[in-house]
């Protein structure tokens, strides 16, 4: 019920962390994957990873917010399965952060874009591509704070709660296509909780957060994609999964 063999994946933000992470186990599980991030280099080294590893990837760079850049990637990521693309992850994201009586409007509209536009952007962009046979595929990233907010990323909060709206929205014009649109809400130790983690004031606060009082690595995070992308979620849909050690309950 897991194996993904004969599907083509979309995957956002790989060049790193969670998204280098999905690439790879989803290639693990039979996917053909295009690998893509704004930073064309990275995305590469990741597709050449997977194919190291005998999975079957390809690269292309790709900047969420840019309309062409999201057709030409459907496109290709279709070619890799005959012209049919069954699973988009986005992913691709960024931070900003700052306390919001010092946020300028270019800082929050920055991250709206990268994280909600881009994910309206992607997701239209593969409308044309995706199966009607149930096994097309949606997964947004959200986050603990589009759940819970947040202080000082109150672009991100914004961002990540617009998402969850997407994602129901979605899930419901799609079924009719038998579409399924989910989204995960991880917590890993990545580059964008770098901040966090580095700063031990606000890491100890975080740890006292998580129940299980550690900070996953992505590939930990990588199995609840799977699923999600796996005939296993096929009467799964408009639903936010937290894979965050109980942050969230």
């Amino acid at each position: 019920m897991f194996t993904l063999d004969g599907r083509a994946a979309l995957v956002t933000g790989a060049g790193s962390g969670i998204g280098a992470a999905v690439a790879k186990v989803y290639a693990d599980a039979g996917a053909a994957v295009l690998v893509t991030d704004v930073d064309s280099a990275a995305a590469k080294a990741v597709a050449e990873r997977v194919r190291g590893a005998g999975g079957t990837a390809e690269h292309c760079e790709l900047d969420v917010r840019d309309a062409d850049d999201a057709s030409e990637a459907a496109r290709r990521a279709a070619d890799l399965a005959g012209g049919t693309l069954h699973i988009l992850v986005n992913n691709a994201g960024a931070i900003a952060p700052a306390m919001f009586d010092d946020m300028t409007g270019e800082q929050f509209r920055r991250i709206i874009d990268i994280h909600l536009m881009g994910s309206y952007t992607c997701s239209h962009a593969v409308l044309p591509y995706l199966p009607d046979d149930g096994t097309g595929r949606i997964i947004n990233v959200t986050s603990a704070a589009g759940l819970q907010g947040t202080i000082g990323q109150a672009n991100y909060g914004a961002a990540k709660a617009g998402i969850i709206g997407l994602t129901k929205s979605l899930a419901k014009e799609l079924a009719r296509r038998s579409v399924t649109v989910n989204a995960l809400a991880p917590l890993a130790a990545t580059a964008m909780t770098e901040n966090i983690r580095g700063n031990e004031k606000l890491a100890a606060k975080t740890l006292a957060r998580i129940p299980l009082a550690r900070w996953a690595e992505p590939d930990e995070i990588a199995g609840s994609f799977v699923f999600f992308a796996s005939d296993a979620a096929s009467y799964i849909t408009g639903q936010v999964l937290p894979v965050d050690g109980g942050t969230v309950m």
